[in-house]
């Protein structure tokens, strides 16, 4: 599982390099969350736009990821396909989550 990873003013932006969150790395995918985003500003950004595909593991991965961090630091989505966001919308973890359509229209709105 890759990442890329910056921080910006009061946010971390977490890519996704790789185009499946399934059961095969889920695991991988969480223990990787937490080494981005622990210690890091109370604001992560994880974009999307390179994942064509998520499984139910992959989405209780980032839910894991998210309950991580605690609840007085927010995960916030951005760049999701197609699919993933219709993973999203079935299982209504749109209504968990901000998403945002873009990376770009994420750091306009959340003030970077």
């Amino acid at each position: 599982m890759e990442f890329s990873t910056r921080t910006e003013d009061s946010l971390r932006i977490v890519s996704v390099q790789d185009n499946r969150i399934d059961a095969a790395v889920a695991i991988e995918f969480k223990d990787a969350m937490r080494a981005q985003t622990d210690g890091g500003p109370d604001l992560i950004v994880l974009d999307l736009s390179q994942v064509d595909f998520i499984d139910s593991s992959g989405l209780g991965a980032i839910v894991a990821a998210m309950k991580h961090m605690g609840a007085d630091r927010k995960l916030a989505l951005a760049g999701l396909t197609p699919t993933v966001q219709r993973v999203f919308q079935l299982t209504r973890m749109d209504s968990v989550f901000s998403v945002f359509p873009t990376l770009d229209g994420a750091l306009a709105e959340l003030g970077q």
